[in-house]
């Protein structure tokens, strides 16, 4: 019996909690006796403020500071805002018991409610039962944490130029300038969009390509725009408006309930210059080398229509081709409603066209069983259409729309016509096999039917009709062949006229693979673009490209050979070097050396283009039998914000402007040649509105004497927004001290060291007194204190070394008095 009662008195203390003496720590340090270290026995820490990503129901859901109390239990709890828990989806008004006095939310009223805080991993995970939560969709972003950003003015700018020098004719200059000056006041956004161009034919031409006044609607999930726009091309073809217009934005939907400006590709033979035109104005306007080239930058003009693509080569000779721009078949979810609603007068390019008001309305619609339904109207005195269309999503056949437009049009000068115009519009990306059908169309107009923009156009100095459109065919597919095989893209464009026996037709293929770093690629391009000429104006174009790599001789370099052939311009051939070159593959570099036919002779060109911290340099040169050119161009963007001026490369729509004061050239992660300037400030335009960004620092980039509470932030703009990513740096240099009381007592294990006159955190003291110390200044005094009794405190003052080569962690010794 006795042994039965030893046995087991045995195995109830050997599974008994696990229990620290805090006694121990005063056998060498009798100072610490009193201090409270219960929090510590069991792996708990002290109540306090922490920085803590949220995870609800295995989602991140944010990250913030967040402050925590301990219960009876000695855990430590969130506290969180009712209304913060809302803004999580978890329905509040289900429990009028959650709110408290102190706006920490008492959880624990959810039935099967839990939180627990990792601090390990600094996590709080919250469990809250479904039927406690709102159901929105994957991704879901609550409006009320969308950030409209601080109030600022912005400026985008480029600028590019040439001398161009012939011989045995004149000499020529040409330059661009692009300027997109903004202000950002609340939730509006003031934006306008200004071009220059100047050369020795035409002289100096200002373009303003819109200004506007913009701001979001969150309960309608809209954008209104106040100023010079473009309609939206769902239904109807895009239309340049001055007026106003409220619009759908799909941004504002998470990512899994969301149903383009296009890449524009050529050929040049020469060094040539690239001028994209939508609408009638110049958008975009650059220099290229010999060969296939693509065009990805464009900055969006917030609308739609074609892209009218000009390549001027250096012997004078020009290529004209069309790049179509649409959008792919509009379904729509079932029971959302897509819509915009425009009105104003005609914006045209050209001055003498009459501003005619006009109104349009549009609307789609999801409806079950896959289908869309939309259609709308447009009305003017001079102009009456209405459209009705229908999509369907076919399932493994693809998805289709079809509709139809009538219209009743009063052209200048002539009677009043009636039409039709019949469209319909195919897409299929087929998983199994690698093909992606991006757009397939077919349009049909009666010989009565005219756009909008056609007739108001009529309303000018000139008011012929020409080129009225009958039959219009579009086609983009790309095909992945598999295995090491490549992929195959084509893309074609096909329009006939009522009035003309000719046709415009843009066609293209390529062929691209890579074989063991080898890259190389195959092109063929045909353009025609004047109705009603011969066939002689037809153009047919091929190119072969081969890349390989030099990494065995030269980091980040390629060789590269090209080979253009045109049916009218006879063939070149190019050879040459390209690669990334300085800290961070900052400059991009290429030289080329080519020979032509039928006349060309010898070309070569020289080419860089640095991104830098304050905005990007670009600088070529390139010759041939006629002339010589000498291109340069400079872009960027400037933010004046409460704190002061920020430069940077060019900005995007919506912007984040990174506060680190002090830790300058602080790279940004997965940003190349972003840093922070002299002051720690620096500017991010990689984010996506209305959804979750993490803009975070590269740590390795910052200069040894700065240290930053958190490296990164997440932020939820608006769209249009500057929205400040803020953080604590800690400037100065990094000491371990060893504090040493009276007597060669070192201060106890677990005393607080705080630096007097900082507000910030404290620092706890290990073993043998030592404590770790960031942005410590050159002099200053170390509070410390391990009790609440006067004898349990004392004060270390500090001095650090001046001489140079300081060690990154200075090693030093103080006696706290």
């Amino acid at each position: 019996m006795g042994l039965a009662i030893g046995i087991a008195s045995w195995f109830s203390e050997a599974f008994g909690r696990d229990y620290f003496n805090p006694e121990l720590l005063e056998i060498d340090n009798p100072a610490l006796k009193g201090a409270d270290l219960t929090a510590f026995e069991s792996g708990g820490q002290l109540a306090g403020t922490y920085y803590v990503d949220i995870i609800l129901n295995g989602q991140k859901v944010d990250s913030r500071d967040v402050r925590f109390k301990t219960d009876d239990a000695q855990r430590l709890v969130p506290c969180l805002s009712a209304g913060l828990l809302e803004s999580y989806g978890v329905k509040t008004t289900l429990f009028p018991d959650m709110a408290h006095a102190d706006e920490c939310a008492t959880l624990n009223v959810i039935p099967q409610a839990t939180s627990e805080f990792v601090f390990s991993h600094q996590k709080l995970d919250l469990s809250i039962p479904q039927a406690a939560l709102a159901q929105h969709a994957r991704g879901y972003v609550a409006p009320e944490l969308w950030d409209e950003g601080i109030t600022a003015a912005l400026l985008n700018y480029s600028m590019n130029g040439a001398n161009n020098r012939s011989h045995g004719s004149s000499d020529s200059d040409s330059q661009y300038v692009n300027l997109r000056p903004g202000i950002n006041i609340g939730p509006w956004r003031l934006r306008n969009y200004t071009t220059w161009r100047r050369d020795n034919q035409s002289g100096n031409q200002w373009d303003n390509v819109y200004s506007y006044a913009q701001r979001s609607i969150a309960p309608l999930k809209s954008q209104l725009i106040l100023g010079d726009s473009s309609a939206p091309s769902d239904v109807f073809d895009s239309m340049p408006f001055r007026g106003g217009q409220l619009a759908s934005d799909d941004e504002m939907l998470p990512d899994s309930l969301k149903g383009y400006a296009p890449v524009v590709r050529g050929i040049a033979r020469t060094n040539a210059q690239v001028v994209i035109r939508q609408n009638g104005y110049v958008i975009y306007q650059s220099y290229v080398a010999a060969g296939a080239f693509e065009i990805t930058d464009m900055y969006s003009t917030g609308g739609a229509g074609d892209l009218n693509v000009t390549i001027k080569e250096a012997d004078g000779s020009e290529q004209n081709y069309t790049v179509p721009f649409a959008s792919l078949p509009v379904l729509q979810r079932e029971g959302r409603l897509k819509y915009a609603l425009t009105g104003g007068q005609y914006r045209s390019y050209d001055g003498s066209v009459e501003n005619t008001p006009f109104g349009q309305a549009s609307a789609i619609y999801g409806l079950p069983w896959g289908f869309t339904l939309y259609g709308g109207t447009q009305q003017s005195a001079k102009y009456q259409s209405y459209a009705v269309g229908v999509g369907k999503n076919l399932g493994e056949i693809g998805a289709v729309s079809g509709d139809v437009t009538q219209a009743a049009s009063q052209p200048k000068g002539q009677a009043q016509t009636q039409g039709q115009s019949w469209r319909i519009r195919y897409s299929k990306n087929i998983v199994q096999t690698g093909t992606h059908f991006a757009i397939a169309g077919y349009r049909y107009s009666t010989n009565g039917y005219y756009g909008m923009q056609e007739v108001l156009d009529s309303w000018g100095d000139s008011a012929a009709l020409n080129n009225r459109r009958r039959n219009r065919m579009e086609l983009t597919v790309s095909q992945t062949l598999g295995g090491r095989l490549g992929s195959l893209m084509a893309s074609a464009v096909q329009e006939d006229y009522w009035n003309s026996p000719g046709s415009m037709r843009s066609l293209s293929a390529s062929y691209n693979n890579a074989w063991q770093g080898i890259s190389y690629g195959l092109t063929w391009t045909l353009s025609k673009n004047n109705p009603g000429a011969s066939s002689s104006a037809t153009d047919r174009q091929i190119a072969i490209n081969v890349s390989v790599p030099l990494d065995r001789w030269m980091a980040n370099s390629w060789a590269n050979y090209n080979l253009n052939s045109s049916r009218n311009n006879g063939t070149t051939h190019g050879l040459g070097l390209n690669g990334m070159a300085l800290a961070g593959n900052t400059l991009n570099w290429s030289v080329q050396q080519g020979y032509g036919s039928d006349g060309v002779g010898y070309t070569g060109s020289a080419n860089g283009d640095y991104k830098g911290t304050y905005g990007q340099v670009t600088a070529g040169y390139g010759y041939d039998r006629n002339s010589q050119r000498l291109s340069y161009g400079l872009a960027g963007g400037i933010i004046a914000h409460a704190d002061g001026v920020t430069f940077s490369q060019p900005l995007g729509e919506t912007n984040v402007l990174i506060k680190a004061p002090g830790a300058a050239g602080a790279g940004v992660n997965n940003q190349r040649s972003v840093k922070t300037d002299f002051r720690g400030y620096g500017i991010t335009s990689n984010v996506t509105p209305f959804h979750k960004n993490d803009i975070g620092l590269n740590t390795a980039s910052l200069p040894d004497d700065v240290e930053l509470a958190l490296t990164s932030q997440t932020v939820i703009p608006t769209r249009g927004a500057v929205v400040r990513a803020d953080y604590i740096t800690s400037v100065g240099k990094r000491i371990l001290l060893t504090l040493v009381r009276s007597g060669r007592q070192t201060v106890p294990f677990g005393a607080m060291a705080t630096l007097q006159g900082r507000n910030g955190p404290s620092a706890i003291v290990g073993d043998d007194g030592q404590v770790y110390l960031t942005g410590m200044p050159q002099a200053g005094t170390l509070e410390v204190v391990w009790g609440s009794d006067d004898q349990q405190r004392c004060t270390a003052d500090f001095t650090l070394p001046t001489a140079p080569g300081t060690a990154p962690v200075i090693l030093l010794q103080s006696v706290c008095r």
